[in-house]
């Protein structure tokens, strides 16, 4: 998969089959427009385009949105690549590119940058200034610029809005499974391993402390999580506590993965943190003894159903 960060850099020869959209997740709803997007291009002789944007619309367009996302630009770009699309095109959202006119928007950069010969979009698709044009003006302008368009039902839409609507809340109320269904793989938190307090080594569970740097990721419920990574081709198994670490008055979020069986220096590393069930909320516990009691329970519940997973 080729990848673009302007629609300027786009270098493609022959002509394209395209969809677009934000595609935050990737998950089951969008894995189907993506299939029958590299399908229909196969079957065509066209070249298969995403082309997406970032930041987020939402995020320029409202200066107040709180929206987080289930990807970081990475970890979406990691996923696109098992889709099998020939081109990823992350454009730069702005409020110039905003105020594009429909007819600019279409004849400029569908058809003179990207080559459309075949665009599969949704039914209630809106683009240039003000969102004013939808897709009767995009099937207008095939006509004019001999480009096809291919409708996404409203069923098949509002089947990928509620995912992405479900996918959120599953994962603020902390059920990884759910969330873990729609997305067709492991939610992830992917960030660079930082030093902490060295209280979990304290307690006999050593932590990587996690470190996040994109603001919009959204973080799932606080609590103790069953997860996994690779690390050197391996695949690690442990536990992960997102919270606040009340025990000890802590008031900052932190993030705090234990591997088992695994005694490694992490400090430094980048890591892609798989999440795979939540155990329990986080607690505040009366003293030291009682946080390395729970903790000890909390391993043998999430090996528990490692084995099981195992078994599977």
């Amino acid at each position: 998969m080729n990848i673009y960060h302007n629609i300027k850099d786009f270098n493609c020869k022959g002509k394209t089959a395209i969809t677009i959209g934000t595609f935050d997740g990737v998950h089951v709803g969008h894995r189907k427009i993506l299939k029958r997007l590299v399908n229909s291009a196969k079957k065509e002789g066209l070249q298969s385009v995403l082309l997406t944007f970032f930041p987020h619309p939402r995020m320029v367009l409202q200066h107040n949105s709180e929206l987080k996302l289930i990807n970081t630009l990475d970890e979406k770009v990691s996923i696109l690549e098992e889709t099998g699309l020939d081109h990823l095109i992350i454009h730069p959202f702005t409020l110039e590119f905003s105020r594009l006119s429909a007819q600019t928007y279409v004849e400029d950069i569908l058809v003179k940058q990207l080559y459309a010969k075949h665009i599969i979009i949704g039914y209630d698709h809106r683009f240039g200034r003000n969102r004013t044009a939808d897709i009767n003006d995009l099937k207008a302008y095939g006509n004019d610029f001999k480009f096809k368009v291919e409708e996404i039902s409203k069923q098949d839409i509002e089947k990928v809005a509620v995912s992405s609507t479900k996918i959120r809340t599953a994962l603020t109320e902390g059920d990884l499974e759910l969330a873990n269904k729609y997305l067709t793989q492991a939610f992830k938190l992917s960030g660079q391993v930082v030093k902490g307090k060295g209280i979990g080594k304290d307690l006999g569970f050593a932590t990587a402390n996690l470190h996040i740097q994109e603001s919009y990721k959204l973080i799932p419920k606080s609590g103790v999580y069953v997860v996994k990574t690779i690390i050197g081709g391996k695949t690690l198994f442990g536990m992960m506590n997102i919270g606040t670490n009340p025990t000890f008055n802590e008031a900052k979020q932190s993030i705090e993965a234990h591997f088992f069986d695994f005694n490694q220096d992490l400090y430094g590393k980048h890591l892609s943190i798989m999440l795979l069930k939540r155990l329990r909320s986080e607690e505040k516990f009366n003293d030291i003894n009682d946080l390395i009691l729970a903790m000890q329970n909390d391993k043998i519940k999430a090996l528990d159903y490692i084995s099981k997973l195992a078994d599977a």
